[in-house]
């Protein structure tokens, strides 16, 4: 086996681990029956041992983000801002290690107590959910604490001097945080607030030529993250276009 596909394989066979499917298939989140959709979600992700929720079409993704950035050399580090079990970082870490990088970091940021409670004036939709008994009682409103996410890293022998941690809100760790440049910046904070913070401290850090992915940009139900994103690009005149990972997960390539 050469050595392309000897990470090929590692980084397949890693998302499948990650993600629960192995042997098993992910949720469908297109299906159009949501209360399905939700037992499902809940079945395979939250009671079961998948370290991320992605579906796999978003690692494949980050992947291709990640590896565009070490190709073209583009400046900078990577991080996820909102990362509930690691999974995300993880891989991210793994496909450093795979290609032999060691003058990159990854950032884990998260509160590690899960989601900020949203202004319910400003955000009726997303206090709607936060409040909901299936995001408190279920879902926990994704808490899983530093230690947790720490061990998930050691499980997969990831956790080395390239993984640093920033715990706390975004608008406060974000803006002070001790980044020069990030490559790639994966944002996961579901909500308006998080999302424009985390754009807010962060975006002016991205290289030229990297990229910046948003999870959650078309899950309109039941979050205004699109809204802090299209209000964030109108303000700072961004016209990279808008790329679809899926249907709810959209990226943009920085060019200037």
């Amino acid at each position: 086996m050469d050595e392309m596909s000897a990470i090929d394989s590692y980084l397949q066979s890693l998302k499948r681990e990650l993600t629960n499917t192995a042997v098993k298939n992910e949720p469908n989140i297109d299906q159009e029956n949501e209360a399905a959709f939700a037992q499902e979600f809940i079945r395979h992700y939250i009671d079961g041992p998948a370290m991320s929720m992605l579906p796999a079409v978003r690692f494949d993704n980050l992947r291709r983000c990640i590896e565009d950035a070490i190709a073209r050399d583009v400046p900078g580090d990577l991080i996820e801002t909102g990362v509930w079990r690691g999974g995300a970082t993880i891989f991210m870490r793994a496909v450093l290690r795979a290609h032999g990088v060691t003058n990159r970091t990854v950032w884990v940021a998260d509160s590690f107590e899960g989601l900020p409670e949203p202004d319910p004036e400003k955000f009726p939709s997303e206090a709607r959910m936060h409040g909901s008994a299936v995001m408190q009682r279920r879902y926990k409103h994704f808490a899983v604490g530093l230690d947790e996410v720490r061990h998930n890293f050691e499980a997969f022998g990831l956790l080395d001097e390239q993984v640093r941690f920033l715990k706390g809100w975004f608008k406060d760790t974000l803006p002070s945080a001790p980044i020069e440049a990030l490559a790639v910046m994966r944002l996961d904070g579901d909500y308006y607030e998080s999302t424009m913070d985390a754009l807010t401290g962060l975006y002016d850090k991205l290289s030229p030529g990297g990229y910046a992915i948003i999870d959650d940009y078309r899950e309109d139900s039941w979050t205004a993250c699109r809204q802090a994103v299209d209000e964030f690009r109108r303000q700072r005149g961004i016209k990279e276009p808008m790329i679809s990972v899926d249907s709810k997960c959209y990226y943009w390539q920085r060019l200037e």
